[in-house]
């Protein structure tokens, strides 16, 4: 659960980026992105949150 802020303030740095909370999962969309990748992940999974910081800061959705 201490890693659902940090991921909500990346998304929120990025307009391309769509961030939901609803009955307890995280649903993360790259909207630029061809496909428009989502992440679904529970709320309170901080390794899995934290990959998807990751991802959004230094891998392929770095740029979107």
């Amino acid at each position: 659960m201490k890693q659902l802020g940090n991921l909500a303030i990346v998304c929120a740095q990025r307009r391309s980026i769509l961030f939901m909370v609803e009955s307890g999962e995280v649903r993360v969309t790259i909207r630029k992105a061809p496909g428009s990748p989502s992440y679904y992940l529970r709320w309170d999974d901080d390794k899995k949150i934290s990959e998807v910081i990751h991802e959004l800061n230094f891998g392929k959705y770095k740029n979107y």
